[in-house]
Formats: structure tokens, sequence, C-alpha cells
């Protein structure tokens, strides 16, 4: 039987137990992805006793449907499309374009509100572990992925409390390990796994952020 996560925070230290043994090393990082993935990265920071860092990440909604990604992009210009589902959805080239358009002046916002002045940690030649709560096409765990490898990390290790039964094979060319709690036959959308779900804000992202940063 499937379990329910209390909430993200849950899913996070359940996630971590299966991470385990990358603990205590100094040559991993976890990066989260916002919002909805840092307190969740948070736990799995905490427990593992890595440093926590946010690797953004926005989804290209497809417009009609906003939840259904037709794609992603990520810092560094990463761009991910996956042209199945635009031709599924029927998204024209003048609809595509304007998403991008907004999607990048969301990112350049989230960048500058939750990292500030800080460079990102180095990633050369370190495991690093991205952690979101769920996933449902792959879209943004791929572009995520992507924009980390030109950073080269000594591995890439996709990490997720749910996510769809055959998920793997969604981002198996572009990481090195795939990690997950659960992965449920029946699978309608991460929130379905959650008892509270409610939308992460980007004070607590920051708060969270700020803990990790200085319990190191």
């Amino acid at each position: 039987m499937d379990m329910t996560f209390d909430n993200r925070r849950h899913a996070g230290r359940q996630l971590a137990r299966h991470l385990l043994n990358y603990a205590k090393r100094d040559d991993v990082i976890v990066l989260a992805l916002p919002r909805g993935g840092v307190p969740v990265a948070y736990e799995v920071a905490r427990a593992i006793g890595a440093r926590l860092d946010v690797l953004v990440v926005r989804k290209l909604g497809v417009p009609v449907q906003p939840e259904l990604a037709m794609g992603a992009i990520a810092s560094g210009d990463t761009f991910f499309l996956d042209e199945r589902i635009v031709e599924y959805a029927g998204v024209g080239k003048e609809e595509l374009e304007r998403v991008i358009a907004r999607e990048r002046i969301e990112l350049a916002r989230r960048e500058q509100l939750y990292r500030g002045a800080q460079p990102p940690l180095d990633v050369e030649g370190r495991i690093a572990i991205i952690v979101d709560d769920g996933m449902a096409t792959g879209a943004t765990m791929k572009a995520a992925a992507m924009s980390l490898r030109h950073a080269h990390p000594a591995k890439i290790i996709a990490a997720l409390p749910v996510a769809p039964l055959e998920s793997d094979a969604r981002v198996e060319e572009i990481v090195d390990e795939f990690v997950c709690v659960m992965r449920p036959r029946h699978y309608f959308g991460v929130g379905q796994f959650y008892a509270d779900f409610e939308q992460t804000s980007d004070d607590e992202v920051r708060a969270l952020l700020d803990a990790a940063r200085n319990s190191v």
C-alpha cells in the first residue's frame, strides 16, 4: 500500500533514509529545486550532514494546463523541451515563446531572491544530489541535471520522495543514480501522496536556506 507523507519535511526525512550511504562525506552537496524541493532537501542535507544549495529550475507549463510540463529551463540558460507534449497539447510557436519569456523572468527573480550575492556552491568533482518533492513528467529534473553537467560534478543523483513507476527511464541518460522512496503504479500527481501539499513560500525557502548555511 502506498504511503502518504505528512508534508514535505516528513518526505525529506523518509528520503534521507535512502541516502545514508552518502552521509558525513565532505564531497557531497544537496541541491534543492525550489520552491517545493527546498523543505525536502533541507531535511536530507541535515540528516546526512551535507551542505545545501538551490538549483533554480522553471517548468514550462502547457498554457491551458499549467501543471503539465512541456519542458523546463534552468540556471545557465539550460533548456529542455518535450516535443511530444508540445505536439499533443497543440502549443504554437508564439505561445511557447511567451511561456519561455515569462519563466525566464521568474527564474532570474528567484535566483536573486534565494541566492543574493552568494555564488553557487562548487560542485566540480563532487557528488551532487538533486532533490525535489516529486516527479511528474521528469522535465524539471532533466533540465536541472543538464544544467549541472556544465559544472562537472563527479556524480549526479536524482532523489525524490515519489515518482511514477518507470520514472527512472525518463532521466537515466542524464543522471548517474536515481533514488526514490516510492514509485506507485497509480499516479495522478505529486500532491496525491501528501497530506499537506500547500505551496512553499519564498519566505520559507529563504529561512531554510539561511538555517542550512548557519549550521555549516
